[in-house]
C-alpha cells in the first residue's frame, strides 16, 4: 500500500494489554456493520488481534480471535515459574520470558509471513531511538513479538539487525502510519484504559501495562488534535467506566461483550459519520463507590 488517488480505509488498532479484548468487540460490531478495512495497523496488543484479523478479515475470523481471548490466562503471557525467576537471575534486563507469548502467537496464526496475510497489515515498532519501525513483511510472529516487547518486562527482538521494542513507545502512532499508507479514513479501535481503578494494581507488571494504557490514550489525543481536517478519522467508543486492569486475563468475555453493545450503540447513532475528537479520550474520574470492581 503506497497510498493513491482510491479512498481507502484503515482499521488502527492500539495496544492495551488484556484490555485488547475490546477490539475483538469492536471487530464483531464493524464486521457485522459490513465495515471492511483495506488495510490494517496494529501496535503491541493491536499487533496482534491485526494481524490474527488479517489472516481471516470476516465475521468468522473475529469469532475465531475471540475463542482466543476467551482462553486466554494470565501465566499464558507472564510465565511467573520457579524456573522464570532463576532465568531472571541470569538477565536482569527483562522481567518475563517471551517463549509463551511466541508459543501462544504462532499456534493461532493462519499463516507465518506478513505478506501472506489476507488482508494487507502494518506493524509498528520502536527501535533504540524512539523512532517507529513499520514492520509488513518477514514473520508475523517475530513482528508481533517485537511490537508488544514492553520495556523492562520483554526482552527486545531483533529484525533486521535492529532491537526493536513496544510500538508505543515511538514518537510516531500507528494513527499517523495509516495516514502516511495512504488512507483517507481512519477508524481507530483503542483499547481505552482503566478509568475506574480504585487503586493501582498491585504488581510492578500490572503498574508498567496501566502506565502504558494511560501514554497511549494520551498519544491518541494529541494525534487527533493534530491530523489534517481532509482525513475522515473516527473513534469506537472506549468503555467507560472500566475497573479491569491490563493485567487482569480474566475478564475477556465481559469486555468484547461490553464492546460489542458499544460498538453497536455508536454505530447505530451514527458514529461512522462523525468526526472523532480529543474529547472522545479526555481524562476523568469516576465515583469509586458506584464503580467498584476487581484488579
Amino acid at each position: 500500500m503506497n497510498g493513491g488517488t482510491a479512498a481507502k480505509t484503515a482499521f488502527v488498532l492500539a495496544g492495551g494489554g488484556s484490555l485488547g479484548a475490546i477490539q475483538v468487540g469492536m471487530l464483531r460490531s464493524l464486521t457485522a456493520a459490513g465495515v471492511r478495512p483495506d488495510f490494517i495497523v496494529g501496535s503491541s496488543v493491536g499487533a496482534m488481534n491485526a494481524c490474527y484479523f488479517a489472516g481471516q478479515p470476516d465475521a468468522g475470523g473475529v469469532e475465531r480471535l475471540a475463542q482466543v481471548w476467551l482462553g486466554l490466562r494470565r501465566r499464558d503471557i507472564f510465565p511467573f515459574t520457579f524456573s522464570a525467576a532463576l532465568g531472571l537471575l541470569r538477565h536482569a534486563d527483562y522481567l518475563v520470558d517471551p517463549s509463551s507469548l511466541r508459543d501462544l502467537i504462532e499456534r493461532h496464526l493462519s499463516y507465518v509471513a506478513l505478506q501472506e496475510a489476507r488482508l494487507p497489515v502494518y506493524i509498528v515498532a520502536t527501535d533504540m531511538q524512539g523512532v517507529a519501525v513499520t514492520l509488513s513483511r518477514g514473520s508475523a510472529a517475530q513482528a508481533i513479538m517485537a511490537s508488544a516487547a514492553v520495556p523492562g518486562i520483554f526482552p527486545t527482538v531483533e529484525v533486521d539487525g535492529a532491537p526493536l521494542m513496544d510500538g508505543a513507545i515511538a514518537a510516531n502512532t500507528p494513527l499517523w502510519l495509516a495516514m502516511t499508507l495512504g488512507a483517507s479514513r481512519i477508524i481507530v479501535l483503542p483499547t481505552g484504559y482503566a478509568c475506574a481503578l480504585e487503586k493501582p494494581p498491585a504488581s510492578a507488571v500490572g503498574r508498567g501495562l496501566h502506565a502504558i494504557t494511560l501514554l497511549i490514550a494520551w498519544q491518541l489525543i494529541r494525534d487527533l488534535e493534530r491530523l489534517p481536517q481532509e482525513i475522515e478519522v473516527h473513534l469506537a467508543p472506549a468503555l467507560c467506566p472500566l475497573n479491569v486492569s491490563p493485567y487482569d486475563f480474566s475478564r475477556a468475555g465481559e469486555l468484547i461483550s461490553r464492546a460489542t453493545a458499544a460498538s453497536q450503540e455508536w454505530i447505530a447513532k451514527g458514529g461512522l459519520s462523525r468526526r472523532a475528537t480529543p474529547s472522545d479520550l479526555a481524562p476523568h474520574h469516576h465515583r469509586l463507590a458506584a464503580v467498584a470492581g476487581r484488579h
